[in-house]
């Protein structure tokens, strides 16, 4: 869901004339508004100790912790993504042409968007490592050594977010077909898969690595639900049912079972509702679509309003950058403050509370600044816009590869971190990697990606 192809600074009424009378506006908004709510929970969250042990404010104070059943806005980024894919699978069909090579153009088209602004950020941090290296600062002992150490690790860490939805966009024609014969009950089948896995998952240990399935069961069951949103199956009264049932799901298990208070992973957790995701987390993710539901039309009036709209028409393609950079710019405030000599307030005392605007406000204007910066990475020529024509039989099923080894090689980075000089071997899934394997292993999944490219007339 792109932003309108406007001139720089198109005054309001352009910006609604411009706009197609379909356009979910909504969507729009969640799609922006969920990761900013992201960036200020991390920046509420994220606490750097004396010691340069980097913690969470949720772990220090446990009773923050239910904060986490509101700002855990990530299920919002999946349903819209639901949505927009069912746009752009529409779009495809449209233009008509070969049916080979459609899978190709759009998970290639989709990939470029998620990736053009990932590999900027990568590239920056694999040279601020090289840095931090040459300067001597990773190997300095006590605390400043091990800041600039975590950095290189935690920063990165974000990254899992982009791996994951790369794997949905990758799911997202075969989802489709799903809907269409099954409707909402083809959410219902993944939920009841992710159950199941849970089930295993806590009653039999030994098969504990089974939970991992829900990295696809939880997050396709949450994005599937954007086709039913886009075909306007998700009624008012079915907001309500999924806003209470969800929520109401959740407390549930979280109080006789065996998931922890947070929807966010925590430091030290024994068991993480996010990694890998649990039916706790997909309770909660119905339950926030469900109030999106139903909200969603008395916000839709609201953006009916040039200015209000105009507002979201020119934040959006900055959300994804925004999101990318803003551990960044905490770790330059966090830096800064301690080359001051500037303490920090204990969590959650009163004084801690009163000072989170000013440093918001600082954090920013840092961020606006990596923003105008980088932002020319989230968007770029349109690729594969025409029609596809496209007589080899093999584009389509090596995206597919490809698409599968992006998204390990994303993954892997986002676990082990940039720290190529260090190599530090990291735990993932099954064994020890380091950074140069999760680098080699996205390298050769971007070749693939290139040489998936199909033949598109007029692109």
């Amino acid at each position: 869901m792109s932003a309108l192809a406007e001139p720089a600074h198109p005054s309001p009424d352009a910006v609604a004339r411009a706009t197609p009378a379909d356009r979910d506006r909504f969507a729009d908004l969640l799609r922006a508004g969920s990761l900013l709510v992201v960036i200020l929970g991390h920046w509420l969250m994220v606490v750097v100790t004396p010691d340069g042990t980097v913690s969470n404010a949720l772990t220090i104070v446990p009773s923050l912790q239910p904060l986490t059943w509101l700002l855990q806005v990530m299920p919002l980024f999946f349903v819209v993504g639901g949505v927009a894919h069912s746009y752009a699978l529409e779009s495809l069909d449209r233009r008509g042409g070969s049916r080979r090579g459609r899978y190709a153009a759009f998970l290639g088209r989709r990939a470029a968007r998620l990736l053009r602004p990932t590999l900027a950020f990568l590239a920056v941090w694999v040279v601020l490592g090289v840095v931090a290296h040459a300067a001597g600062l990773t190997s300095l002992p006590g605390a400043d050594g091990r800041l600039a150490r975590d950095a290189l690790v935690m920063v990165p860490q974000l990254l899992w977010f982009v791996g994951i939805y790369l794997g949905v966009c990758a799911c997202a024609p075969a989802m489709r077909r799903l809907h269409q014969r099954l409707g909402l009950y083809a959410a219902v089948l993944l939920a009841l898969g992710a159950v199941l896995v849970d089930v295993v998952r806590f009653t039999v240990p030994a098969l504990g690595l089974v939970g991992n399935l829900n990295f696809a069961l939880v997050w396709l069951a949450l994005h599937q639900l954007g086709f039913a949103w886009r075909d306007g199956m998700l009624t008012v009264s079915r907001g309500w049912a999924m806003l209470v049932g969800g929520y109401g799901v959740m407390v549930v298990l979280i109080t006789v079972g065996p998931y922890p208070t947070s929807m966010v992973g925590l430091p030290g957790e024994a068991v993480s509702n996010m990694a890998p995701p649990t039916v706790a987390l997909l309770a909660q993710g119905v339950g926030i679509i469900g109030l999106a539901v139903v909200l969603r039309g008395p916000a839709a009036r609201l953006l009916v309003r040039p200015a209000v709209w105009a507002a979201v028409v020119r934040v959006a393609p900055f959300a994804m950058t925004a999101f990318l950079w803003h551990l960044t710019a905490l770790m330059v405030v966090e830096l800064g403050r301690r080359a001051i000599g500037l303490g920090q307030p204990p969590v959650a005392s009163l004084l801690w509370w009163a000072t989170r605007p000013g440093l918001f406000l600082l954090l920013a204007v840092i961020l606006a600044a990596l923003v105008a910066t980088f932002a020319r990475f989230d968007s770029g020529p349109s690729r594969n816009a025409g029609t596809v024509q496209e007589r080899r039989y093999w584009p389509d099923p090596l995206a597919g590869v490809a698409a599968l080894v992006v998204f390990f090689g994303i993954l892997m980075v986002s676990i082990v971190g940039v720290d190529l000089l260090g190599n530090r071997p990291a735990f993932f899934l099954v064994g020890d990697i380091t950074p140069a394997v999760g680098f080699v292993v996205l390298a050769l999944g971007l070749l693939l990606l290139r040489a998936a490219r199909p033949h598109v007339k007029g692109a």
